[in-house]
């Protein structure tokens, strides 16, 4: 493949993938990940990309992440500065019983298919925690929320761990006790001037999010894992959950309008999928069965899942010929 000519078609020039300074528009990027690896005919591009991951390769936000005094900290912090690495993505670290989970996703659910990215995403993070924390290190889970597609023992391979597809969103699921073992003493002076940098590479980008934008960003990320209540959500937003509700109504939504349209939204985009199941739908939503995802979803649209199902994928060509995976 000629290189230059094809980060052309793209609207890119070779230089800006060398530069962890660089900022590409994400919908530029996700279509560059996936049109790469069909033109490559590698489907497997961003496994192998992000197994060559250094922290120095992603910027100031690697070099933090390499100093970090344990596991856990080293995702606080990337969570808390994803967007210094690319914006319209978003990220969490939250605990669920005995474990932590990280999870990342793009916030933006039309820019699909999206494989690349969360492949590419997590094993990179994967070999970041083996290059500076212990080489063995490997997740209790992995998450993905496309579907499985062709083999994934490259997948097994790397990550040494259970992974499950079709999930609300791409995540680690790790021990609480493992991640929050100190691995070395921070220079809290080096620490301080890297977060500094990196927080003013966020101002100088992005604006400050209404409220609405972050209970939306958690939404995407708690869904299926985590209880979301106002109570929950404002806890971690560092407010009462009357001033949640209050901001809320003020930017003329509720929690209630906000879950809906997130559940509305991704249950179109996941039936959409080819071999896409009911059940698998409804729990990555966050239902407890699939009659109440069946009668929400008719609610919202008219129509029956598996109606909606059929014609988006026959539109889509997505499954001409096959049998319904219900």
């Amino acid at each position: 493949m000629d290189i230059a000519e094809f980060l052309g078609r793209h609207g890119l020039i070779q230089g800006m993938m060398t530069d962890p300074y660089s900022r590409l528009p994400l919908a530029q990027y996700v279509r560059l990940f996936e049109s790469a690896a069909n033109d490559l005919t590698e489907p497997n591009l961003g496994i192998k990309l992000g197994l060559k991951i250094r922290p120095a390769d992603i910027g100031p936000m690697g070099v933090l992440f390499s100093l970090s005094p344990t596991v856990r900290v080293g995702f606080e912090r990337l969570s808390s500065y994803v967007k210094a690495l690319q914006g319209g993505t978003q990220s969490t670290l939250f605990e669920v019983g005995e474990d932590l989970v990280w999870s990342y996703r793009i916030a933006d659910a039309t820019l699909w298919p999206r494989r690349q990215d969360a492949e590419y995403t997590l094993v990179a993070n994967c070999q970041l925690v083996r290059s500076c924390f212990a080489q063995d290190w490997r997740p209790v889970e992995v998450h993905f929320e496309h579907a499985e597609e062709g083999d994934t023992a490259i997948l097994q391979r790397v990550f040494r761990a259970p992974i499950l597809f079709r999930q609300s969103g791409n995540r680690f699921v790790m021990r609480r006790d493992d991640a929050s073992r100190i691995y070395r003493t921070e220079d809290r002076g080096l620490t301080t001037i890297l977060e500094h940098h990196i927080a003013d590479l966020i101002g100088q980008e992005y604006a400050e999010e209404t409220i609405a934008e972050q209970v939306r960003a958690l939404i995407g990320l708690y869904l299926g894992q985590k209880p979301i209540t106002v109570e929950t959500l404002a806890s971690d937003l560092r407010m009462s959950s009357r001033n949640l509700q209050r901001r809320l109504a003020e930017e003329n939504t509720s929690l209630r309008d906000l879950l809906t349209q997130h559940r509305q939204q991704m249950a179109q985009v996941y039936l959409s999928q080819k071999g896409a199941r009911i059940s698998e739908v409804a729990s990555a939503l966050g239902y407890s069965d699939e009659t109440a995802f069946w009668r929400a979803f008719r609610r919202w649209t008219g129509v029956e899942p598996s109606a909606f199902r059929r014609d988006a994928q026959r539109d889509g060509g997505g499954a001409a010929g096959e049998a319904d995976p219900d």
